[in-house]
């Protein structure tokens, strides 16, 4: 019989081995090879398939200091680092659309969208941040916004926090203070009493990966705190407290006479297992659950995903931490948050290759990243589509299909997907591939594997402040010359494209008709 001492050194070499093993299957692999030959669908959009666009406050609207509203995190960090921008811009002005934001709804009428997803700036109605002070012109001009479209004939999706938290707050400790709890549910009730009867759907938080691991992670986004691995996990367990305490003010005050929707927009690319070696596989699935299941699972099934609470405990005591670094929830907040939302709303935009580290002893750096234990690339082979994106359609369809695996048959709406230039060219043909290819990834996932998704919307209607990229990355369908202080809008073909898949509901010139089965042969 092997001593306990030697079982452990050959279980470890047995491990090493079988690792190995992967390494090489996902060497001499070809992930893309089944997609070579695809071609896109041409079978009709669902009947009852709505097409979106979308933008932000601080990303469009300008006007960072006008009418009474309160300074926020990007005012601040913009203005005091602007190294930390690649062009040393900020939005300031953007795309004047606080100004302007009938010209962007005229650009929306022009292609034809069912619905337009932004958010409310929450120092523009509270410019602290804090009920005991609200802005007046920060509410009329929402109901402008609001109004404007409903006469349109276009539906609104509002985000309720798109990052721009109100200095004042942040001042008081931002995402890392629990009181953010009861401040961020004061302000979504303010905001479902003021604009409520004109909202279809609510988006309470989008994404609150960028929000916490970049904002207090490694300190790339506002309010730029470094504490990788510890206090991103308590701004994640803050972020998901607010949006649930959010989302049951609604259900128990709003839901019966406001008779809308809301959910919790979160962003997560795809991670394809780099061979069929079961440990790329559980790779995949353990990143997966890292990006999309870090907030996804608390909502829907109550509880941080147990794969993040055995690694950050494991990692944690060999790092010598007294207990994991990533903050339990209390029974009574598990149950206030499981169940909170009425849709998944899925921001997604490219895809990784995912393997299994080599040393089954690995203990990284402390971070959220290195928690996870996987190791994740991209293939040189594979198209770039501008900073960050690369352009890889199949991993749109294997996301969605996975969500379904994972989390049931559940509604799903796309509220982000998008590519950029750098040069806002009018002939934008890359984009509309772009375009074209994954939402024909989609539509296979929804009649080949039934994923229930109903909605699809585009980042972004028009140029407008990419972050940390300033105005060097250009989303939109709608090119904007910052250079002209009357920010104008000229539509590129993408935005014909777009208009035309709504109107025939095709991404090709024809398409059979599902609705009249699949012989058919009339067009949609």
């Amino acid at each position: 019989m092997l001593s306990l001492k030697k079982e452990e050194q050959y279980s470890s070499v047995i491990m090493k081995l079988i690792i190995l093993f992967c390494f090489i299957a996902s060497s001499l692999a070809d992930g893309d090879e089944e997609f070579a030959n695809y071609s896109t669908t041409n079978r009709c959009f669902p009947a009852d398939f709505h097409f979106g666009v979308s933008t932000s406050a601080y990303q469009i609207e300008g006007a960072w200091n006008l009418d009474g509203k309160g300074v926020q995190i990007y005012d601040t960090f913009t203005h005091e680092h602007p190294e930390k921008m690649d062009d040393r811009s900020n939005g300031d002005v953007a795309c004047d659309s606080y100004h302007l934001y009938k010209e962007d709804v005229a650009c929306m009428k022009e292609v034809g969208v069912d619905y337009y997803r932004f958010s409310i700036s929450w120092s523009r109605i509270l410019p602290n941040g804090t009920i005991d002070n609200i802005n007046k012109a920060g509410i009329d001009y929402y109901l402008n916004v609001l109004k404007e479209l409903k006469a349109n004939g276009i539906a609104s999706m509002v985000t309720l926090f798109h990052w721009d938290l109100p200095n004042d707050l942040q001042n008081r400790g931002g995402w890392l203070n629990p009181e953010i709890v009861g401040w961020f549910k004061d302000y979504a009730r303010l905001c479902f009493a003021e604009f409520g009867k004109y909202v279809e759907s609510w988006i309470i938080i989008n994404e609150p990966k960028q929000i916490c691991h970049y904002g207090y992670g490694n300190g790339q986004f506002a309010p730029g705190i470094v504490s990788p691995g510890i206090l991103e996990y308590v701004c994640a367990r803050h972020v998901l407290l607010a949006h649930a305490k959010a989302w049951r003010v609604f259900d128990e005050e709003f839901r019966a006479t406001l008779k809308s929707r809301v959910s919790l927009a979160i962003d997560s690319e795809w991670y394809e297992p780099a061979s069929s070696c079961k440990a790329d596989v559980v790779a995949a699935e353990t990143k997966l659950q890292f990006v999309f299941g870090m907030y996804a699972n608390p909502v829907i099934k109550g509880n941080w995903p147990q794969v993040m609470i055995d690694n950050i405990a494991r990692f944690s005591k060999a790092q010598g931490f007294n207990e994991s670094r990533l903050p339990p929830f209390s029974d009574e907040e598990v149950a206030l948050i499981k169940g909170t939302y009425d849709f998944i709303a899925l921001n997604h935009y490219t895809s990784y290759m995912a393997s299994a580290i080599t040393d089954p002893n690995h203990v990284g750096e402390v971070s959220w990243e290195e928690d996870s234990g996987v190791n994740i690339y991209k293939k040189s082979t594979w198209p770039t589509a501008g900073y960050p994106h690369t352009s890889l359609p199949w991993g749109f369809g294997r996301i969605l299909r996975w969500i379904k695996q994972t989390y049931g048959n559940t509604e799903i709406v796309i509220t982000e997907n998008g590519t950029p230039d750098t040069t806002g060219t009018l002939n934008d043909e890359d984009r509309i591939d772009f375009m074209r290819s994954y939402m024909s990834h989609m539509v296979d996932a929804i009649y080949d594997a039934g994923v229930n998704v109903t909605g699809y919307t585009v980042w972004s209607i028009i140029d407008n402040f990419e972050w940390t990229a300033g105005y060097t990355k250009k989303f939109g369908l709608y090119h904007v010359n910052m250079s002209d202080p009357s920010r104008p809008r000229t539509a590129k073909d993408s935005s014909k494209y777009y208009s035309r898949v709504i109107r025939t509901r095709c991404l090709l010139d024809f398409c059979e008709s599902i609705r009249n089965g699949p012989d058919s042969t009339k067009n949609c």
